[in-house]
């Protein structure tokens, strides 16, 4: 079916952005009922204080995952967008960068468990999971098919890498392998996916030994890119705070029952970057060509975002009992209404990432990491305040109200706080009823 001829309107890149945003959509929904039905395998098999022992773990990488990706993604989208015949100079320099940034995580990453270890979790497990910093290096790969609304390729690695996945951790399961052996399976997952990221890219005369680096580019990048850094650190502490303090404010065993709280609510947060990241090419085509037409794109987006997380929330809310008696094992019954508390985050997260876009387009990349600086800072006051009175509900409450902040924030920020309201808009569904009083 086509749609009417309206001016500006191209049926053609419509259906090149649908398919693209389908494909990501097939892949990620694959890799999400895989990943969900493995980690409850193995959340039965450990219970809750070893879960807690090695989410401990993960959760501790994650706070250097932003210093060894630099923030460079949508920068390298929008260099690959603005300058197609530069391909092998701007993922050279960019897969040196990450290179260079992740072995320099290394010994970060023991300086800061000398400094604050973590409570149950050996520093031999933390030292296995470092490496992925330097194994993520040829993620690079990944903007580039995004910047060529060719996401399929990528959700072919990543639906056969996390088959892969599944099948040696249900066979560790099985075999009734000790806690090590699945460090060592997560640390596997990524250099699994890198693998496959580096054969799909050797096809159709394209080649990673080609890519050259360019110093005067990398610098450049950097200077885009920097703050988007110290917002992914932020965001990192805003989203991975709340389980490491709460391991270390009360114990593995409540942290193991919470990691199955944030698995099952930030399962559903691939959905809005999935979305912007096949729309923004066609986003910054309608900025650069017709300002009315990016606003109401924009809009669209805020309006997409809601409709989405919405319906979500609330099924996972009334839920969340019949899923934790269901899958789990009664040790886990008390994470339950947690749940239903932690899933609401995930409307201002969708919210969130569309409007990152946005500032991103606008390059006002500095407020990406005031917001979530500001959203970091209300999480861990929070925690501090409530997860010794509420243990894991504490920390979900702090999560919600942390999440909604950092979004929200812009709305005191002048020359963006339109952007603000036009999320208000969506998130009390003022525009839908808007579009239903015109017809």
């Amino acid at each position: 079916m086509r749609i009417p001829a309206i001016p500006g309107f191209d049926q053609q890149a419509l259906e090149k952005y649908f398919k693209n945003t389908g494909a990501l959509f097939v892949g990620r929904v694959g890799t999400l009922f895989i990943k969900m039905v493995v980690n409850i395998i193995i959340a039965n098999y450990f219970l809750t204080y070893k879960n807690g022992v090695l989410s401990g773990g993960t959760n501790y990488i994650y706070f250097f995952s932003a210093i060894a990706a630099l923030g460079l993604d949508q920068f390298i989208v929008k260099e690959l967008h603005a300058h197609p015949d530069n391909r092998d100079r701007i993922l050279g320099t960019s897969f040196f960068m990450k290179l260079m940034a992740g072995t320099v995580c290394i010994p970060l990453i023991w300086a800061a468990y000398k400094i604050e270890p973590i409570n149950g979790t050996p520093y031999a497990y933390v030292l296995i999971l470092s490496f992925i910093g330097v194994v993520q290096a040829l993620n690079v790969i990944d903007p580039y098919f995004q910047s060529q609304v060719q996401s399929k390729y990528i959700m072919q690695v990543q639906v056969v890498g996390n088959l892969a996945s599944a099948v040696v951790k249900l066979l560790l399961v099985w075999q009734k392998m000790p806690l090590v052996w699945f460090v060592y399976a997560y640390a596997f997952d990524f250099l699994l996916l890198s693998i496959g990221y580096y054969f799909v890219y050797q096809r159709k005369g394209r080649s990673v030994w080609r890519w050259s680096y360019s110093a005067q580019l990398a610098k450049k990048l950097l200077g885009y890119s920097w703050p988007l850094i110290i917002s992914g650190i932020m965001i990192t502490l805003y989203m991975r705070i709340d389980a490491l303090m709460l391991q270390n404010m009360v114990s593995p065993a409540e942290a193991g029952a919470y990691a199955t709280v944030a698995q099952f609510s930030e399962a559903w947060n691939f959905i809005p970057t999935v979305i912007v990241s096949s729309l923004f090419p066609a986003i910054l085509n309608a900025r650069r060509d017709d300002q009315q037409r990016y606003e109401k794109r924009t809009q669209h987006l805020y309006d997409l975002m809601v409709y989405l997380s919405l319906p979500v929330a609330l099924v996972i809310t009334f839920a969340s009992p019949l899923i934790y008696k269901l899958l789990f094992r009664p040790e886990y019954a008390s994470a339950a209404p947690v749940l239903s508390v932690h899933i609401w985050s995930g409307v201002f997260v969708f919210l969130g990432v569309a409007s990152s876009q946005y500032l991103i387009a606008e390059n006002y990349n500095k407020l990406t990491f005031i917001r979530t600086g500001f959203g970091a800072i209300v999480n861990i006051l929070l925690n501090l305040v409530l997860i010794p009175r509420m243990g894991m509900m504490g920390a979900a409450i702090a999560t919600l109200v942390a999440y909604a902040s950092a979004t929200f924030f812009i709305i005191f920020i002048p020359k963006v706080n339109k952007q603000g309201v036009m999320m208000f808009k969506s998130l009390f569904l003022i525009s839908l009823f808007q579009k239903l009083l015109k017809r």
